[in-house]
């Protein structure tokens, strides 16, 4: 059977379409840029600033409760140490335990907005230096928190994950940017909540204090940290300096428990108890 066959006419019109749109289609590609290289370390790109559009997390807030602790660490030999604002907002009596059975008296600067608290005694500790601000901090970093869970010597280990938003609800309803992190280990034998490490300093893997440990979310597995700028403006509001921006102890996931020994022993890290409330 014999196909029937096209006039010529249509056969150069076929002929000259597909040429049009070839032209067309060689053009837009001439003009478009080439695509970009791939980013090396891709994945692992510094945080951005915080913003209102990064997730949030909620957590109650309930009045001030006796007694209760925490923890606390020193930024001056002065005398001056960051805890979180949620340990002793409200506290009418506030020590450092500095042995077994024995404490001094601090007192407590809040500021208006943040979850950090200044705390100052009469003599202190040697400091903890401080990571410096900057955006160097990148998802998938190490965080070591020592402190007092369950009011008693521990620690913890979580990777990070991004910021978000902390929204405050009950006593000092704010919200504020934290950073997110995943646990991924922590002090053996140590079950359920880390209540009571609020307040500890989460370290890098130099011995910097990036932020201060202000929540958990047991469930998911998250502990949230205050962004590294709130330190260095709640010790603003409170008109004190940190002693300095060196590098401590290196830690990692093999030392991190002796390191945190030590800075509990030499009351670098302290337990922080609220006596009293208003």
């Amino acid at each position: 059977m014999h196909l029937p066959r096209l006039p010529d006419w249509l056969v150069y019109l076929a002929i000259v379409t597909a040429l049009v749109v070839a032209s067309m289609g060689r053009r837009e590609r001439a003009d478009a840029p080439p695509p970009p290289p791939p980013v090396a370390g891709e994945g692992t790109l510094p945080l951005g600033s915080s913003s209102p559009f990064d997730p949030a997390v909620v957590v109650e807030v309930p009045g001030p409760q006796k007694p209760g602790t925490g923890t606390a660490f020193s930024v001056a030999d002065t005398g001056v140490w960051i805890t979180a604002r949620h340990v002793v907002d409200g506290c009418t009596r506030i020590a450092l335990v500095v042995a077994e059975g024995r404490g001094v008296s601090a007192r407590a600067t809040i500021a208006a907005s943040g979850e950090a608290a200044v705390l100052t005694t009469d003599g202190g500790a040697p400091a903890l230096p401080l990571a410096p601000v900057g955006p160097g901090l990148k998802p998938g970093v190490l965080g070591f928190h020592p402190g007092f869970p369950q009011g008693q010597p521990g620690e913890a280990v979580s990777r990070l994950l991004g910021r978000e938003n902390l929204v405050v609800r009950g006593r000092g309803a704010r919200t504020e940017p934290v950073l997110a992190w995943a646990e991924i280990g922590r002090t053996d034998g140590l079950r359920g909540t880390l209540a009571g490490l609020s307040g500890a300093p989460v370290l890098d893997s130099a011995g910097r204090v990036i932020g201060v440990t202000v929540a958990e979310a047991p469930r998911r597995g998250r502990i949230y940290t205050t962004a590294p700028e709130t330190v260095l403006k709640a010790l603003a509001g409170s008109r004190r300096r940190p002693s300095g921006y060196a590098m401590g102890e290196p830690i990692n996931v093999e030392n991190y428990g002796r390191v945190a020994d030590g800075l509990r022993r030499d009351l670098r890290v302290a337990q922080v108890v609220c006596l009293a409330t208003t």
